[in-house]
C-alpha cells in the first residue's frame, strides 16, 4: 500500500498539524520512500535531485524522533553552503513548530561568540557548514554526547567544494551509535566510499530524476557569440516576459556587470554571489522570495539552497562548466509541481560542455533560433507594462504558519534559575491556555523568549504582566521582530 497522506504515517499530532499548516498534504516520491525507513532508524543513502522535497524527508523524521526534554543537540545536519544551512534551519523550525523543536544554524563569516551562546542553550537540532561545525567541536562549544542522528545533505557538493575531509573529521568525533542519512543528487565514488566506511548496512534509495528534469521543465538552448549575449538576453526576456527569473553567470565579475546593465535598462533586478557579505546575501534572497524584484543574477553559490516555489525561468547566461551544475541550476524552476523553463546560451567554444550536459541528463536539448524582430516588437508593450507594475508579493509558507504566533520577551533567564518547564507550567495554568499553545522557548543568561501559538499571544501577554514565574515577577512585552 502506498501512503497518500502524512497523517497515515506514525507521526505525532503536532508534526502533522505543522505540515498541514505549511500546505504539505501528500508526500513526494522521496518523502514516501525515506520517511518509513528513517522512522525505523535505518541508515540511508538517498540519491535524489534537487527540488524533490528531500529537506522535509529528513526534517520530518528528525523532528518526530528527537526528545523535547533533552537540552543537548540530538541531531546534526551538514550542508555545503550558508544559504542552505539557514534554509534547512527554517524548514526544521516550521516542521517542529508545535513540538517546540529548537534548531540552531552555525556557519562561517558570522560571529563565533554569538553561535557559542546559542549552542549553550537548549537545542535539539544543529544545522551547519562543515568548517564552522568542526570549529565548534574542536573548541568544545558543541556538545556531542547526546548526538544520535547525522544528516549529510548535498554530499556531492561537499566533495566539489573540498569539504569531504572536514566532513570525515566531524564524523570521527561523533558517537558511533547513531543513525546516519546521506543525501546526494549524484553519487561520486568518494561519497560512496564515505558512506560505506561510516554507515551501518545503509539502505540505498534512488529517486529517478526523469520527472524533475524533463516533465516539469522545458529545456532549450540558443547558440550565440559572446558579444551578442546581452542583446539576446534582452530579446529573450522581452518575449518570455518571466514572472520570476534567475540568470546564472560563471563569475562574480560577470554577475556585477550584467546586473548593472539590466538595472540601467530598467529591469527590477538584484544579484547574489560569494563575494558579498553574508547579511547582504540573506537580504537579497529574502527580498527575491517575497517578490520585491523579478530578476536575480547569480553565481552557482545561489543554485544550492534556493527553495522558491514560483521561479518561472532559469537562464544560463554563462554555460555551466560542470554537468552537475546544469541540473542544480535548472532545478530552481519547476519545483513543487509547477512548470518552468530552462534556457541556456551556448557560444561556439562551449559545444563540448553542451555535449557533456546532454550525455548526463540523457536527452538532447532543443536548439532554438533567436526571437525575430517582429516577435520582440509584438511583445514589447506587455513586457514594459509588467516591468513598471508592482510585483506580486508572495506569502512565504512559513508566514502562513506564523500568522497566529506572538513571541514574548521576559527579562529573566538562566541567572534567575528559570528553565523552560517553569514557563510551560506557569503559562499552561492561564485560563483558556494549554501546553499546546506554547511554542519554542529560548532561555539566555538574563532574558528569555517564549512563542505563544494559536492567536493566544495577547491573552498570555496580559496575564503574565501580573503572574510570577518561579516566584519571580518578570517584565514582559512582545518581542521586537
Amino acid at each position: 500500500m502506498s501512503i497518500k497522506q502524512f497523517k497515515d504515517y506514525k507521526l505525532s499530532g503536532e508534526i502533522v498539524r505543522a505540515l498541514s499548516g505549511l500546505g504539505y498534504e501528500a508526500p513526494t516520491d522521496v518523502q514516501s520512500k525515506v520517511l518509513p525507513l528513517a522512522l525505523e532508524k535505518k541508515d540511508l543513502v538517498v540519491r535524489s535531485q534537487t527540488g524533490s522535497g528531500k529537506t522535509a524527508s529528513f526534517g520530518i523524521p528528525l523532528c518526530e524522533m528527537v526528545e523535547w526534554e533533552e537540552n543537548k543537540p540530538q541531531a546534526l545536519i551538514l550542508t555545503p553552503t550558508r544559504e542552505l544551512a539557514v534554509q534547512v534551519k527554517e524548514d526544521i523550525t516550521n516542521i517542529g513548530r508545535y513540538k517546540r523543536i529548537k534548531a540552531a544554524a552555525v556557519y562561517g563569516k558570522s560571529p563565533f561568540h554569538r553561535q557559542k551562546l546559542e549552542l549553550k542553550q537548549k537545542n535539539h537540532i544543529v544545522v551547519g557548514t562543515p568548517g564552522r561545525v568542526l570549529d565548534h567541536i574542536e573548541k568544545g562549544t558543541f556538545p556531542l554526547d547526546k548526538l544520535a542522528y547525522l544528516v549529510i545533505d548535498e554530499a556531492d557538493e561537499m566533495l566539489n567544494m573540498g569539504f569531504i575531509d572536514q566532513v570525515e573529521a566531524i564524523i570521527q568525533e561523533l558517537p558511533s551509535d547513531r543513525v546516519t542519512l546521506t543525501f546526494s543528487a549524484t553519487l561520486p565514488e568518494d561519497v560512496e566510499a564515505l558512506c560505506h566506511k561510516y554507515m551501518k548496512q545503509p539502505v540505498h534509495i534512488e529517486i529517478k530524476a526523469t520527472g524533475i528534469t524533463t516533465d516539469k521543465i522545458e529545456h532549450s538552448v540558443f547558440e550565440v557569440r559572446e558579444e551578442e549575449k546581452l542583446s539576446l538576453l534582452k530579446n529573450v526576456t522581452t518575449v518570455e516576459n518571466p514572472d520570476s527569473c534567475i540568470i546564472f553567470c560563471r563569475t562574480k565579475e560577470n554577475v556585477d556587470t550584467l546586473c548593472e546593465e539590466l538595472d540601467r535598462s530598467g529591469y527590477p533586478v538584484d544579484k547574489i554571489h560569494g563575494g558579498m557579505i553574508q547579511e547582504a546575501r540573506f537580504e537579497v534572497m529574502d527580498d527575491f522570495k517575497r517578490g520585491d524584484f523579478r530578476y536575480l543574477v547569480a553565481t552557482d553559490v545561489a543554485a544550492r539552497g534556493i527553495d522558491i516555489e514560483n521561479i518561472t525561468h532559469v537562464i544560463n547566461y554563462d554555460m555551466p562548466m560542470e554537468k552537475e551544475s546544469y541540473v542544480h541550476r535548472t532545478g530552481r524552476t519547476g519545483r513543487a509541481g509547477q512548470t518552468g523553463k530552462a534556457i541556456t546560451f551556448c557560444t561556439p567554444y562551449e559545444e563540448k560542455f553542451l555535449d557533456e550536459i546532454e550525455g548526463y541528463i540523457g536527452f538532447k536539448i532543443p536548439k532554438l533560433t533567436a526571437p525575430t524582430r517582429e516577435a520582440v516588437d509584438r511583445t514589447k508593450q506587455e513586457f514594459e507594462r509588467k516591468l513598471s507594475e508592482e510585483p506580486d508579493f508572495k506569502m512565504d509558507k512559513s508566514q502562513q504558519l506564523n500568522r497566529d504566533i506572538m513571541k514574548l520577551y521576559f527579562n529573566g533567564g538562566k541567572k534567575k534559575k528559570i528553565r523552560a518547564v517553569d514557563f510551560v507550567g506557569t503559562i499552561a495554568k492561564i485560563d483558556g491556555v494549554t501546553a499546546e499553545d506554547i511554542g519554542i522557548i529560548t532561555i539566555q543568561e538574563n532574558l528569555s523568549y517564549v512563542e505563544i501559538l494559536n492567536g493566544k499571544g495577547p491573552l498570555v501577554l496580559q496575564a503574565m504582566k501580573k503572574t510570577t514565574v518561579k516566584g519571580k515577577m518578570l517584565k514582559v512585552h512582545e518581542a521586537r521582530k
